[in-house]
């Protein structure tokens, strides 16, 4: 039995899968109905409406319909896509045992039920009537079922009969055709209430009785239909499974299949093989032979009564319920066995023969030709049935021989066999040799031309042998438990699993030439030149080179299927592109680590070869498949990865690349300009345009923006930044201009020195009323008449009088002295501090300020030089010698040599700095919460809405270009590049940003109370600063300390240096330790804790220092849960139960295993001190299984768990019940400190990823950490 999946619940009385989708839907006995995805392995739906037990659920096979009947007498239709009832038919008078859609329900939309009213019943649930009652059994009526292609029911009873009813009759009534009138009955005129209530009270003939089956001894539990054959299988309370055979005329009992020691609860047959599956109340599952009539397969569950089978209508799948819950499995694998042979052959196993598929010899739309090598032999008693897993399982054909062919076939029968099959080259179907058979553990693989390796089952030794099956030679592996011997891709090697690493050995000098970690290794795949091997994991791949040194590794959600290396002969993908399957899609991985999906399956495919665009497979009934791939990203990506520019940049203009996928790919790996060539959206061009700096490419985006009515404020002052960052004023002015940014655009006048458009900036200020705006532009001229007039203007007389005085503008002073003294103001003062401001010879005293002389007048400053790639230019690059003819034909200028512009294309993303300048590329969304209160500048000037009055933009239009002397932009401060170059919160502190270093402690790990983390902030920005005295006279100098400078200053893309090292938080964890072996609870609980306010502000460098923080944070958790339990354990010492519950809890912490030993061993001794026999027995038998407790310094525990463990098992008894159960895996409610088991909802901290059971938790700090917010999905801890 190979289970796919399994789920806790209480007892599961109904089952049904879903006809397309991977859903299983189980009716539990606590009236509960679960919709579970069991290849995800998660509850998608559940409904709660039925009182009491629901002991039948089936699926409708097009629509979104659930069935349902319960013992509350309801049947009721569900909507699972509504997720509620849709309506409940009522007419049964007691418990409802099992419903079922018609198979045919688009056409007949009935539903059958089948009651402990000793009543069938047909229901139409499109109109919710009743369309027949059947009656004739005396007794519960257990199970009830349509066959799947002709007019039958069955049904079986506890009165110890199956009956099979015929519904020809009601389906001719149904589809209108006519039907004979009964004598009986009276003209077919006759009052249809009184036919309603003779149909309620006797039955109807619309459904007849066509057989009546006895031959059992005690009740019948169930019965069902073959999907194809005249045969019916029973089971019953006589512990007996019957076979029966159906003609036109009669029915037989054919034979009794006996094995079962209770009461049979279900049988049903499997829809692929010639078997009868049954489940029983003895809690096993037994697997029958239809031909042979004898049982082949027994599976048992100890503590769990099966109860009810499901069979999946077109996949290989069981489902059997019990007493906890359910399980799905298969009862063998579906993978069919293949080997790679010489080129284009390939070599696979269909039934019981052997075949060879030629691809040299196909055709349009056929792979090959099949052409059959041998019959295979059945070994051993399992192997004589099909469908259990008695197939063979591995195929290895041998490499090294180029004489004759030679396969091992290796299979799972009586613990593993193999059997060589050797065979002629030239003529494959004719001379075969086989009989030479022998047992092994795991595939065989051929190390040589005359030699092969088979790993013993008991010894667990390497065995090689020759081609006459003749032992020569034993060779221990290097490391011990070894499971599986594996292809190593030369001669003489190779690669050994071994629990979850991989290694190459050498099998002559018994050398390891190499090893990697790799979990769950299913196969490995050698690329056709050898180089490369791709080993398959359970859910994942890992690439590695011929001396197994990792390459990449990629994981996915759900099972990788196959895999297969691309042979195309053209293109330069032959052994480095991978592509491999899952169930339902086709992907590719390449050694640099990228991946991609690059279609769809309707079904799950094995990848047996990959040529251009065609995939070749086998499906699940080993049948060859040809299906079109478009390889077309992995192949671009692929080219950008071994820097083949011609080849990019062909493949950029002439293929449908597109997706907003492998657009962020570019922007992460540097190349925003490849993606400027075939993205046409001129928002996504924009934004490309920003990113690689190609003003002219954003100025057009921007127009076209512009004319579609976008946000052109936001557009064109994002262009104007950009501009403004290379020195472009030009088209900082023309920004400026379309956003009315009339402040700034009067200022960039004043620092290129166009005193002539700033007098123009005046006169616009003047004719909208811009008081403020007139009196700027006129302070920046140095015009003080004209600052006069606006403060006079304005109402402000006492200003304008000192302005007038102080720069001798004697007429306007007198004039406004006049009006001041006419409106009784204070004049002398005025006059004594005009006097005061003339006559001071220091600062304080009254200057004519005069605009600045620009040093530099040209057209345009020296911009900042943008770095130009040999990817900015398609007539820059030519096809490679390797693309497709069809590239080579293609005229495209330019020469290899216009690649060396530039930067080495290569490094662009490796270092700091390349990091940086992807993060630069980031698209972080909307920025509308840095709303910088400018609003609309255009809506608040007061103007009316009729244009004739003024234009605002009159002035502008006159504006010329004068030359002049322009400074060149100064660079940017250290501190304004770090919170741009960095998403994390630590480099936001250093720089100043505290409230964006807020928020994202907020957004990534829901942080809420930051007083705990004060210390470790302060510590981030004063730690990124250093202060260097000065020459005497003048200041200190504040410097900042970069961490990304060692091979030279990175300018822009400098980040700052952090004061928290990855040996600050080791240090602290060992403090911990060290506070907790010494029994100081509160230390080490104050040590881990601070350790928990100092991660998010500790930046790592790399994948490995990532996964120590994040299990640094993981062991803080830990401990502070274990320590907290410590202290309950403490208060609870009074009650004996609780006591010994927190103890117990307090050994499933995940701790040292210096520390489990003291909390194993105070758990032991609690529990035994209080009567608790049993879980002292687990504790004991857990505390000597330590591997510290085999030191000499732990004889007296040792000695003292033996006998705890001794006298526990003779008492053998717990004095109280307990919530705590060892054989489940569950965590711990921090709160409560009670387990919550899988299945359970509950709340995790977004950071610690502490749980809560307790749904009042969500939206409350933790009392793990104490600063981040419970029930918050967030990204999680970023830390680099």
């Amino acid at each position: 039995m190979l289970t796919k999946f399994e789920s806790k619940s209480a007892r599961v009385k109904g089952l049904a899968f879903h006809p397309v989708r991977p859903w299983v839907c189980a009716s539990l006995h606590n009236g509960v109905i679960q919709l579970w995805d069991y290849r995800v392995g998660t509850v998608i739906d559940r409904f709660e409406e039925h009182d009491g037990p629901v002991r039948g659920v089936d699926f409708h096979l097009q629509e979104p319909l659930i069935v349902s009947g319960g013992d509350d007498y309801k049947i009721k239709v569900w909507d699972y896509k509504l997720r509620r009832c849709l309506f409940t038919l009522l007419g049964h008078l007691d418990y409802i045992r099992t419903v079922q859609f018609h198979p045919n329900a688009t056409q007949f939309p009935w539903i059958l039920s089948a009651s402990d009213d000793q009543t069938l019943r047909l229901w139409d649930f499109q109109r919710r009537t009743c369309l027949s009652v059947l009656t004739g059994h005396n007794h519960y009526v257990m199970c009830a079922a349509f066959h799947p292609s002709e007019d039958l029911i069955v049904s079986a009873s506890l009165d110890q009969t199956v009956r099979v009813w015929d519904t020809t009759g009601l389906r001719k009534k149904q589809m209108g055709e006519p039907a004979a009138v009964d004598p009986m009955r009276g003209h077919p005129g006759a009052s249809s209430a009184a036919m309603n209530v003779q149909a309620e009270l006797f039955g109807t003939n619309d459904v007849v009785v066509k057989y009546v089956l006895e031959g059992h001894d005690r009740g019948v539990n169930w019965a069902s239909f073959h999907p194809t054959l005249p045969l019916l299988a029973s089971a019953a309370d006589d512990r007996q499974v019957k076979l029966w055979r159906m003609s036109e005329t009669k029915a037989w009992e054919v034979d009794t299949l006996r094995g079962h020691a209770n009461n049979v609860s279900c049988c049903l047959f499997h829809p692929k093989h010639d078997l009868v599956i049954s489940n029983s109340e003895d809690r096993s599952i037994r697997v029958w032979d239809v031909s042979k009539r004898v049982g082949v397969q027994t599976f048992r569950r100890e503590g769990d009564r099966f109860w009810i089978l499901a069979a999946h209508r077109n996949q290989n799948l069981l489902a059997a319920g019990h007493d906890s819950g359910m399980i799905v499995f298969k009862l063998e694998r579906e993978r069919p066995a293949s080997a790679h042979g010489p080129t284009g052959k390939l070599y696979y196993v269909r039934g019981r023969e052997l075949f060879l598929h030629d691809y040299s010899r196909g055709q349009p739309g056929v792979s090959g030709v099949d052409v059959p090598i041998a019959s295979l032999r059945r070994v051993g008693q399992q192997a004589q049935t099909d469908g259990i897993g008695s197939a063979p399982r591995y195929l290895s054909y041998n490499q090294h021989n180029p004489s004759e062919g030679n396969i091992l076939v290796c299979s799972d029968v009586d613990g593993g066999t193999y059997e060589l099959i050797t065979f002629s080259l030239s003529n494959a179907s004719g001379s075969v040799t086989d009989g030479k058979r022998g047992s092994c553990l795991g595939p065989a693989v051929f190390l040589g031309r005359n030699r092969f390796a088979v790993l013993d089952r008991h010894q667990r030794q390497i065995v090689i042998k020759n081609l006459n099956n003749e032992t020569t030679k034993r060779v221990q592996p290097p490391v011990p438990n070894v499971d599986a011997l594996l292809e190593g891709g030369a001669s003489g090697r190779i690669i050994l699993r071994a629990e979850d690493r991989a290694i190459l050995f050498e099998v002559q000098s018994r050398r390891v030439l190499g090893e990697l970690a790799a979990p769950k290794i299913k196969n490995v795949i050698w690329s056709p030149d050898g180089s490369k091997v791709a080993i398959l994991c359970k859910y994942g791949v890992v690439i590695a080179n011929r001396q197994l040194e990792q390459l990449c590794s990629i994981s996915d959600n759900v099972r990788i299927k196959s895999g297969c290396w691309d042979v195309s002969p053209t293109g330069g993908t032959s052994s480095e592109l991978f592509i491999y399957t899952t169930l339902h899609h086709v992907k590719y991985c390449l050694p640099s680590g990228d991946t991609g999906t690059i279609r769809t399956l309707d079904a799950p495919l094995y990848a047996m070869r990959a040529v251009k665009d065609q995939l070749f497979c086998l499906d699940r009934e080993a049948r060859a498949r040809i299906i079109s791939i478009d390889s077309t990203e992995a192949r671009f990506t692929l080219a950008l990865a071994n820097k083949k520019y011609g080849q990019v940049m062909h493949m950029v203009k002439n293929s449908k690349l597109c997706g907003r996928a492998i657009v962020a790919y570019l922007q992460s790996k540097g190349f925003p300009e490849v993606a400027l060539h075939f993205v046409r959206d001129p928002k996504t061009r924009f934004r490309l345009a920003l990113a690689c700096g190609d003003i002219e490419a954003a100025m057009e985006s921007a127009f076209a923006l512009e004319q579609q009515s976008e946000s052109e404020r936001d557009i064109w002052g994002e262009l104007g930044s950009e501009a403004l960052r290379q020195g472009n004023h030009q088209v900082v002015e023309m920004s400026y201009q379309r956003t009315k940014d009339f402040d700034r655009l009067s200022f960039l006048y004043l620092i290129t020195g166009d005193t002539e458009k700033l007098r123009k900036m005046l006169k616009i200020s003047n004719m909208r009323g811009d008081i403020m705006g007139r009196y700027h532009n006129a302070l920046l001229l140095g015009d003080a008449a004209e600052r006069v007039a606006v403060l006079e203007t304005s109402g402000n007389l006492p200003l304008a009088f000192i302005c007038a005085s102080i720069h001798g503008l004697t007429d306007d002073a007198d004039r406004i002295k006049i009006a001041i003294e006419t409106n009784k103001g204070d004049i002398e003062t005025l006059t004594k501090r005009v006097d005061q401001a003339v006559g001071a010879t220091d600062r304080s005293g009254g200057r004519l300020l005069q605009p600045p002389t620009p040093i530099f007048r040209a057209d345009n400053w020296p911009t900042l030089e943008v770095q130009k790639t040999t990817l900015q230019d398609l007539s820059a690059a030519e096809p490679e010698e390797q693309a497709e003819e069809a590239a080579a034909a293609a005229n495209v200028g330019g020469g290899v040599d216009a690649w060396d512009e530039g930067d080495d294309f290569g490094d662009t993303g490796a270092g700091p700095s390349g990091v940086a300048a992807a993060a630069d590329d980031l698209d972080f969304g909307d920025d509308d919460a840095w709303d910088d209160d400018l609003g609309d500048l255009g809506d608040d000037f007061g103007a009316s809405e009729n244009a004739e009055e003024v234009d605002e933009m009159a002035g502008l239009a006159d504006l010329g270009d004068d030359d002049g002397f322009q400074m060149p932009v100064a660079g940017r401060p250290p501190a304004g590049c770090w919170a741009t170059n960095s998403s994390h919160a630590a480099d936001h502190v250093a720089a100043g940003g505290t409230s964006s270093a807020l928020q994202l402690l907020n957004r990534q790990i829901a942080a809420s109370d930051f007083a705990v983390v004060k210390e470790s902030m302060l510590g981030c920005y004063l730690g990124a600063m250093m202060s260097v005295p000065g020459v005497p006279g003048s200041g200190a100098m504040q410097m900042p300390l970069l961490r990304n400078d060692a091979s030279g200053h990175p300018g822009n893309d400098s980040l700052p240096r952090m004061y928290l090292a990855l040996k600050d938080l080791v240090a602290g964890i060992r403090n911990g330790y060290r506070f907790f072996q010494t029994g100081k609870f509160n230390d080490s609980r104050n040590a881990f804790q601070d350790i928990l306010t100092k991660i998010p502000f500790a930046v790592t460098k790399g994948r490995q220092e990532e996964s120590e923080v994040k299990e640094m944070l993981a062991i803080c958790r830990e401990y502070i849960t274990a320590i907290r339990i410590k202290g309950a354990m403490a208060e609870a010492a009074s009650n004996p139960v609780r006591a010994t519950e927190l103890s117990a809890y307090f050994t499933h912490c995940d701790l040292q295993p210096v520390h489990l030993l003291l909390a194993l061993r105070s758990a032991m001794g609690t529990a035994f001190k209080h009567k608790n026999y049993i879980v002292a027995a687990s504790f004991a038998r857990r505390l000597l299984e330590l591997p510290d407790m085999s030191s000499e310094r732990n004889a007296d525990l040792r000695n003292k768990a033996m006998k705890v463990r001794q006298k526990s098992e003779q008492m053998a008894r717990n004095e109280h019940e307990l919530n705590y159960d060892e054989t489940k895996t569950f965590q711990i409610d921090c709160k409560k400190f009670a387990p919550i088991y899988p299945g359970t909802p509950s709340e995790q901290c977004s950071y610690c990823g502490s749980s809560y059971a307790d749904a009042d938790m969500k939206n409350k700090i933790c009392v793990t950490c104490n600063f981040c917010t419970v029930g918050i999905q967030t990204l999680g801890l970023v830390t680099g």
